[in-house]
């Protein structure tokens, strides 16, 4: 990590020149002020094909210990950075066969012909795919959010900024009744971060997740817990966005689910009492951080330079 690599990746980020098109960068589906999310139930790539799954949030991303939905395999941020590039079913930013046109071009912007020597001494005997790749990372693993109403008064010192409905609903998201945190516990609320479950979603979510890899029956259906900070920004929810509000999820949990084979025991169904709800949507609304979405480090660097032909 350095602060010439960070800002190397930032760039890149939200470059459209890498992409086939060269109208799409990381930043069409990962955009800042839906904490990294794009706000659509499925992600879109660059030529059109829309992708079975939404875009995940990158906050706090470096502490991953998986990535994706259903990919048990990828462990850094290095080698995802690789996967939307050179996927090709479904096509995302679309590199793949066209490397060569997209490191040329950018080998002619002037910065990156200054900056990637720097960075990458060995890359003056030509810039490969894996530079590209390590300098996203680098940015990615700034993404840090840690300032919500809920770190002001769990980790800082101010108790009053979690209001009284929140904490309520945070004793009931921890509760052994409801038992939310069995799956979303930890800093990132994500659990372990390499755990899959089956969460007790109807067909077709049966007959995909972590079976599409391992071909496994009983992991049809199972996908990775993400983490639920700044969950009231990244709407819809689940892994082809088919829920539309934190309400809706925290119904779907409550009924129990459609109780399949391959469902996780801990989706059991709960009673939820007046008010409980309420309780539960103030809660996961206290994991929001404005400062994250809103930090200038982490922003579009051509918009602030005055450069739109790259966003």
């Amino acid at each position: 990590m350095s602060a010439r690599k960070v800002e190397l990746g930032r760039r890149l980020f939200y470059d459209t020149r890498l992409s086939s098109t060269g109208a799409y960068s990381c930043a069409s589906c990962h955009q800042q002020a839906r904490a990294f999310t794009d706000g659509r139930a499925r992600a879109l790539g660059a030529t059109g094909e829309l992708h079975p799954r939404s875009a995940m949030s990158l906050a706090n991303v470096a502490y991953n210990a998986r990535f994706g939905w259903e990919d048990p395999d990828t462990a850094s941020l290095e080698a995802q950075a690789a996967i939307p590039m050179l996927n090709t079913a479904p096509i995302e930013l679309g590199v793949a066969g066209n490397e060569a046109r997209i490191l040329a071009a950018l080998q002619r912007d002037r910065f990156y012909a200054r900056e990637f020597p720097r960075v990458f001494p060995e890359s003056r005997r030509g810039l490969r795919l894996e530079h590209v790749q390590k300098a996203l990372a680098a940015f990615e693993r700034t993404l840090i959010s840690g300032s919500s109403a809920y770190d002001r008064a769990v980790y800082g010192d101010d108790a009053s900024a979690l209001s009284p409905l929140a904490r309520r609903g945070l004793r009931l998201f921890t509760s052994p009744e409801l038992a939310c945190s069995s799956c979303h516990g930890g800093p990132a609320f994500a659990g372990d971060g390499a755990s899959f479950h089956h969460n007790g979603l109807t067909p077709p979510a049966a007959l995909a997740g972590l079976f599409a890899r391992t071909r496994r029956p009983d992991d049809a259906g199972r996908f990775r817990a993400p983490g639920l900070r700044n969950i009231a920004l990244t709407a819809p929810y689940m892994h082809d966005g088919r829920l539309a509000t934190l309400r809706e999820v925290i119904a779907h949990y409550a009924s129990g689910g459609v109780h399949a084979p391959q469902q996780s025991e801990r989706v059991r169904g709960f009673t939820l009492r007046e008010g409980d709800a309420d309780a539960l949507v103030a809660f996961l609304e206290a994991l929001t951080d404005e400062a994250f979405v809103r930090d200038p480090r982490f922003a579009d660097p051509f918009v602030i330079a005055g450069d739109r032909r790259a966003r």
